[in-house]
């Protein structure tokens, strides 16, 4: 067996090993290695740059934030753009200059903790506020332990109560001192509020934020009473009020005309206004007719007004939308017919869970809005024929909802739809005594004609129907084929 040498091999098939004789023949390889060796020996000479670094030796490399070579007007700017909520809420994260310019993003906020407003955090965390919510931070909690007793959910916020105790006033919220206090500092550091969300404050405190927040456009008091009403005087550029004075097994607090009357001499820029577990009566709704001449909506929640305020009503000449909601009744007034006017520009009235139990109190309601073109019922108590037979007074009517009513029938139904010579859209939803099968021609033909048109009468229809457009039904399809 011959040995392995060079000098054996055939010259005319070099061996694939023998790379120095391909190196000594190419210049071209060889210069390129001598070139790379000189320039490598040069920059391991010289003081190594971060970009040497990241280029030689990636694995020890120090990563760079290139966003600090952005001013903070610049990155503020490319945060606004980002789509989503979460996805602004995950960059806080990022680091603590991120987390302050995402705050100054921030114009809404629904407080929860009290100190985290006296003690200055909210300011230096969110400077550029707008909104502000502070009903949630103003409870206290009830029982002795947060798990400790029954939770009561409420729009107001979540109590725990003790099985021997009681919700009162002293014991639900802040006092009124403190409510004050934090307001003066709110409005000092935010003279750019344009909605405040309070409870439990005075006039007080309400007029140390009128005096700093000359902008603010939307208030909403809850527990408010007459004496807190000679504060809010003061908001002359107020457009939206939402006054809460009961609320049934938290809070009791009196609005009456006396109230209501400051009220409307005091805000006469009003166009919303809401009013929820109110007193008062005529004097006070005129008033404010009469006064803010600029009110389009107005919407009674739950209101304890004296009989006969419903004739004040037709003061109200700039009304576009009445709407009730959770009211046990409209005005027991037996001499309504004889006083009633009739606002002129109302278009929109909305009833929802009311009581339509008293057939003269629904006839002067329509009468008094007999110039509507939108009219919904939305699971109205006691809405029979006989009470929906008087929306035929409104003859403008185009636009008619009617959910959760179920004692109205089909005939009671046609006799007032074929009254509406203008009507465009039609809903009726959950109305389990209107049948398919009492469907006249006649009312069939009405159907045809309509712009917009939506019957779901009884609740397994309208069960079938949100299930087929959710595909519920057809997703055990594979799992039930075994079987």
């Amino acid at each position: 067996m011959s040995s392995y040498s060079v000098e054996n091999q055939n010259p005319n098939h070099p061996s694939p090993l023998n790379l120095t004789n391909l190196w000594l023949k190419n210049d071209l390889a060889l210069s390129h290695v001598i070139c790379t060796a000189i320039r490598r020996r040069s920059l391991l000479n010289t003081p190594p740059t971060t970009k040497t670094l990241a280029f030689d030796f990636p694995q020890t490399a120090i990563p760079n934030d290139f966003t600090s070579l952005l001013s903070d007007e610049i990155l503020q700017q490319i945060l606004t753009k980002l789509p989503g909520r979460s996805q602004r809420n995950s960059n806080c994260l990022v680091s603590k200059r991120w987390l302050n310019l995402q705050g100054r993003l921030v114009r809404s906020l629904r407080v929860f903790d009290w100190d985290f407003v006296i003690s200055g955090r909210m300011f230096f965390r969110f400077p550029n506020l707008t909104h502000v919510d502070l009903v949630h931070g103003s409870l206290v909690s009830v029982g002795m332990t947060p798990n400790f007793g029954m939770l009561l959910n409420h729009e107001i916020g979540s109590f725990r109560v003790g099985p021997d105790e009681f919700l009162r006033d002293d014991r639900v919220l802040l006092p009124v001192d403190e409510v004050d206090f934090g307001l003066k500092v709110l409005a000092s550091v935010y003279p750019n509020l344009r909605r405040l969300v309070v409870v439990n404050c005075s006039e007080i405190g309400l007029l140390s934020v009128a005096e700093e927040c000359a902008i603010m456009q939307e208030l909403v008091l809850h527990q408010c009473n007459d004496n807190v009403l000679v504060g809010i005087a003061a908001f002359s550029n107020l457009h939206t009020l939402k006054l809460i004075g009961v609320v049934d097994g938290f809070y009791r607090s009196l609005v009456s005309d006396r109230g209501l009357t400051i009220l409307a001499q005091g805000c006469k820029r009003l166009v919303k206004l809401e009013l929820q577990g109110c007193e008062g009566g005529y004097e006070g709704i005129k008033a404010i007719g009469e006064c803010c001449q600029m009110l389009e909506e107005l919407t009674f929640c739950d209101h304890r007004m004296d009989d006969g305020w419903l004739s004040a009503l037709s003061y109200c000449e700039s009304l576009k939308t009445l709407r009730f909601v959770s009211c046990k009744g409209i005005d027991l007034n037996r001499e309504l017919d004889e006083h009633l006017g009739v606002c002129p520009m109302l278009e929109r009235l909305h009833l929802e869970r009311c009581q339509l139990r008293d057939k003269q109190t629904v006839r002067a309601l329509f009468l008094v809005c007999q110039t509507v073109e939108e009219v919904v019922f939305k699971n109205c108590w006691g809405l029979n024929d006989a009470m929906f037979f008087n929306a035929s007074l409104c003859r403008k009517v185009k636009f008619v909802s009617i959910e959760g009513c179920s004692k109205l029938t089909t005939p009671g139904l046609e006799t007032v739809v074929l009254s509406w010579k203008e009507l465009e859209s039609l809903k009726l939803i959950s109305c389990k005594n209107i049948k398919d099968d009492d469907v006249t021609p006649t009312l069939s033909v009405l159907f045809s004609d309509l712009k917009d048109f939506k019957w779901c009468p009884g609740n397994t229809s309208f069960l079938s129907t949100t299930l087929s457009s959710s595909d519920m039904g057809k997703r055990g399809a594979k799992f039930f084929k075994k079987f």
